[in-house]
């Protein structure tokens, strides 16, 4: 900056004798004055502006960076959640199938074992039966020798006390 409005105002011209009116050249270096102090106030107050601008982008470039750091920090947390929530249905879903593993091994013991019990219960029954045909052919076989022993025996002893009547005694 060459001039101040203040030694704008202050300059003083030289008289010459074919020079320049002076009201006028005074009237232009006021109206230059004027303007010149308007250039510096709306200079001063655009800096001003400037600055509260520049202010409020720094402002907003840092709650950027804020925002930017926090969506990094979402992202990966989110990445993290489905990680963690994949890993742990994976881990459910090999329990779930070892579980059913030994429900289902314990299931096909349970039916070997039942049908073992099965196999042994009828050979139980058969062997049952048997002994018990056995036993019941035998005591028939027994009771017919002596039903048939008794029969000899009472035939021998019928007492006949009257004529009309007959008792039959059977020891």
């Amino acid at each position: 900056m060459n001039f101040t409005p203040n030694e704008l105002q202050n300059i003083e011209f030289k008289k010459s004798l074919r020079g320049y009116d002076e009201n006028e050249v005074k009237d232009i270096v006021q109206r230059i004055i004027e303007d010149y102090s308007f250039y510096i106030q709306e200079n001063t107050e655009l800096r001003d502006r400037l600055a509260l601008l520049n202010e409020g982008i720094q402002h907003y470039k840092s709650l950027e960076e804020s925002l930017k750091n926090t969506l990094l920090i979402a992202e990966q947390t989110g990445e993290n959640i489905k990680k963690t929530s994949y890993d742990k249905a994976e881990a459910v879903i090999k329990e779930a199938e070892l579980k059913a593993h030994e429900i289902l091994n314990k299931a096909n013991e349970d039916v070997v074992k039942i049908r073992y019990d099965y196999e042994d219960m009828k050979r139980s029954l058969k062997a049952f039966r048997a002994k018990s045909e056995s036993l019941i052919k035998f005591q028939l076989e027994s009771l017919r020798h002596v039903i048939e022993e008794e029969s000899i025996d009472t035939n021998s002893k019928i007492n006949l006390n009257d004529e009309n009547d007959k008792k039959i005694a059977i020891y």
